[in-house]
């Protein structure tokens, strides 16, 4: 098995190379994903459009109503 990591000059204590490994691994982490926000019904400006009047039994009463 070969090191990863190798230390080429000074002699570094564990606590060192325990900071060093640890800023490393975190440039390499992969970012948490964003959650995907969820649409809101009442925001939709097509909640407030009426339906279509379709002819027939009390059309006249349904033109009246949004």
């Amino acid at each position: 098995m070969t090191p990863h990591l190798r230390i080429v000059r000074g002699d570094a204590s564990p606590e060192e190379i325990a900071a060093l490994v640890a800023v490393l691994a975190t440039r390499h982490a992969q970012p948490e994903p964003r959650p995907v926000p969820t649409s809101q019904t009442w925001r939709n400006p097509a909640r407030a459009m009426r339906k279509p009047v379709t002819p027939g039994k009390s059309a006249w009463r349904m033109s009246a109503l949004p």
